[in-house]
């Protein structure tokens, strides 16, 4: 690993954490994930511009494949990589922590890390960036909402659903193509390894996923009958 790229990594870890700090301070009297997810929105915002900006070739995202990355999509990749240990200890120190979230950050860490140490793959790995982040910001809104007291809303129900969609897509036609060709690519088998594990990861969350829609969509059917049901009995 280049020594400039250790230097963004280290610097980016300790910008993740002031901006936690800050935003902390800012918003006092919410929650210590509320400011955790502030922060995981701007990562997410932030990852997916490096990733459009070190695109190489539009007409051809993904190229050139199993290639040296270019200096760009080193420090977007040493940008996230920053940002998923602090988040990985920003975890640590959680009421709730989830181990399918860290998992997916050990995971994530160790490809990244491999990517940037072998100097190769950027293009792939700036394609799973892209993938994985594209849906976090309307993830974390999903919460964020529900802290400000929009739970059950239409505000808050149009955002599931587009998060839904977007991940969807992201994760489960992207994601699986993005996977193919990191496999059928000569990668290093770190690589290989990382790339399958990720989609792993995205695949059990995408479960996930369509067990809160069916849950959501039959709460939402629950509340909307029985408001009928009470406009029927004012009426008569």
């Amino acid at each position: 690993m280049e020594d400039y790229i250790a230097k963004w990594v280290t610097s980016g870890v300790l910008f993740w954490s002031t901006t936690f700090l800050l935003v902390r301070s800012l918003f006092r009297h919410r929650s210590f994930d509320f400011s955790n997810r502030v922060v995981s929105a701007i990562h997410a915002v932030v990852a997916v511009s490096f990733a459009s900006f070190s695109v190489q070739d539009w007409s051809c995202p993904l190229c050139p494949l199993a290639s040296r990355s270019s200096p760009l999509q080193m420090k977007a990749l040493a940008v996230t990589l920053s940002y998923l240990i602090y988040d990985l200890v920003c975890c640590l120190f959680d009421r709730n922590p989830k181990t399918d979230n860290s998992i997916h950050h050990v995971v994530s860490i160790v490809g990244i890390g491999a990517g940037l140490a072998y100097e190769m793959c950027g293009s792939e790995m700036v394609a799973s960036m892209w993938i994985t982040e594209i849906s976090s910001p309307f993830l974390h809104m999903r919460e964020l909402l529900k802290e400000l007291g929009h739970r059950d809303t239409d505000l808050n129900f149009t955002v599931d659903v587009l998060f839904a969609a977007i991940f969807s897509l992201a994760r489960m036609v992207g994601g699986p193509y993005l996977t193919y060709v990191t496999l059928k690519a000569d990668n290093p088998l770190l690589i290989k390894a990382m790339a399958l594990g990720l989609q792993l990861v995205s695949a059990f969350w995408f479960y996930k996923i369509l067990k809160m829609f069916r849950y959501k969509i039959a709460k939402r059917r629950t509340t909307v009958d029985m408001a009928a049901a009470k406009v029927s009995a004012r009426s008569s």
